[in-house]
């Protein structure tokens, strides 16, 4: 599993520099940069997309362990976890569109 991981983050900062190296070759820095920023920015979405799905899972993990010991409290705790997870993905969303904006 070690060694996948390592395959596929290798590969994923190969297809990063790629780009950079080729600009860099060409003399042009201007259009270098820009090929870097737009791949920081394409990773910071994939960050905020990774962080928005733990969120809203660890709210689901903790709605479903509530329910299971107050039975009864299902309908309010069922309404907490659906706003929760709204404003979690809102802020996601947010994340995302800022990073895309900002490279």
């Amino acid at each position: 599993m070690k060694l996948m991981k390592r395959i596929v983050l290798a590969t994923g900062a190969l297809a990063m520099v790629a780009p950079a190296m080729a600009m860099a070759a060409e003399g042009d820095a201007a259009a270098m940069s820009g090929n870097i920023g737009s791949g920081l920015a394409a990773i910071g979405g994939g960050l905020a997309v990774i962080g928005g799905g733990i969120g809203i899972g660890l709210v689901g993990k903790g709605a479903v362990e509530a329910i299971a010991r107050q039975p009864e409290a299902s309908g309010t705790i069922g309404t907490n976890m659906i706003l929760a997870a709204a404003l979690i993905e809102g802020a996601t969303l947010f994340a995302i569109v800022v990073a895309f904006l900002g490279g």
